[in-house]
């Protein structure tokens, strides 16, 4: 063992305070002035801090930003619009169908613009199409997007055809692109539910607090709140004379959005909840909620009145919107404060114990 001079060297302390003698009372014991029952002593544990190494997240939060909030609101008026085209094609509506059939074409074609610059350049979207993984919602995703996209694009060109009075250079592809309307129809309305809800699938996939904890509802919120948005569209766009169909997707939307995302909060650990509360998500939700209802009211009782029916499309397409921005950026909230990965799993493991389910994993262990 080697010796060296350091050995025996000690860094300076602090000087010792030197203690207050307390008054002593009857029996020797010490004297407080709350009555000598400890109501005044400090506790020795100090109250918990979810706290992280470096003050960084416990869950890094995926680089998403507006673009994709924005892709979430105009996926689901998308599908739920190729739907109303169908219903309009197979009940003789032609301005229905028109409107709906380019309310679709638009909606997703601007998603997929935004989704394109989310991903920085566009062969990235390509890359993605060079395989098919069904257990990853975002390939399933992808192929969805693209087929959707493809039908619901020839039957909007057929439309235009019509409303040029044929006037495109289509030569000799005209019959064909006729020919194709129904078929590109149907495959574009059968499209529309997975276009509205996969993205409710991609989130709640993630280890974001607050979207996993939706897993299971979330699509039914998506579901209804694409169903009252392109409802509300067409309410917007459309006569009234033709618009019956749009006025019962469209209450028909908030009476489901409603009951799906109560029951959704309920099935929720009430901690990865707040997110959707407070904040400017929690404001974003309640205005969602109350256009929702105003906009269901009337259609329901005035979608007959032009102006009724317009101000009423209006508020359901703007609910929708904020729906899809309040749960996108309540999951992104959530990630910023460890107490809502925390007590959540803490939470998880309680009730496991309670079950008695503690022989596969070593934390659930008693």
């Amino acid at each position: 063992m080697s010796i060296s001079p350091y050995d025996s060297y000690r860094p300076p302390e602090e000087p010792r305070r030197r203690r207050r003698r307390r008054n002593r009372g009857p029996g020797g014991g010490a004297f407080r002035r709350g009555g000598g029952d400890g109501s005044r002593e400090m506790p020795m544990v100090p109250d918990t801090e979810f706290t992280s190494y470096y003050g960084r997240p416990i869950v890094k939060a995926p680089p998403w930003d507006s673009k994709i909030a924005s892709y979430l609101f105009l996926g689901g008026l998308s599908g739920g619009s190729a739907i109303l085209a169908l219903g309009g094609y197979l009940t003789g509506k032609p301005a229905l169908r028109r409107n709906a059939r380019l309310s679709a074409l638009t909606a997703a074609g601007l998603g997929g613009v935004l989704l394109v610059a989310d991903l920085g350049r566009p062969e990235r979207f390509l890359h993605m199409m060079r395989t098919f993984k069904p257990t990853s919602p975002m390939s399933i995703g992808s192929w969805v997007l693209a087929s959707f996209s493809t039908n619901a694009g020839v039957a909007a060109a057929v439309e235009v055809d019509r409303m040029t009075g044929e006037r495109l250079p289509l030569g000799p592809l005209r019959p064909v692109l006729h020919a194709a309307e129904l078929p590109t129809s149907v495959a574009a309305g059968v499209l529309g539910a997975p276009m509205a809800t996969y993205t409710a699938m991609l989130l709640s996939d993630t280890a974001v607090p607050t979207w996993h904890e939706m897993h299971g509802h979330l699509p039914f919120v998506f579901a209804s709140s694409a169903s009252l948005a392109s409802g509300g569209l067409a309410m917007l766009t459309t006569p009234v004379a033709q618009a019956g169909p749009a006025r019962f997707f469209a209450v028909a939307g908030v009476a489901g959005e409603l009951v799906a995302m109560h029951v959704m909060k309920d099935a929720m650990d009430p901690v990865t909840v707040e997110p959707l509360e407070q904040g400017r998500p929690g404001q974003w939700m309640e205005w969602s909620e109350r256009l929702s209802v105003l906009g269901g009211l009337g259609a329901l009782f005035g979608g007959r009145r032009r102006w009724v029916a317009a101000a009423s499309g209006l508020a359901l397409v703007s609910s929708s919107a904020l729906t899809r921005f309040g749960v996108f950026w309540a999951g992104k909230k959530s990630v910023k404060d460890p107490k809502y990965t925390v007590i959540p799993q803490r939470n998880r493991l309680n009730k496991r114990r309670a079950a008695g389910i503690t022989h596969d994993s070593i934390t659930t262990a008693g």
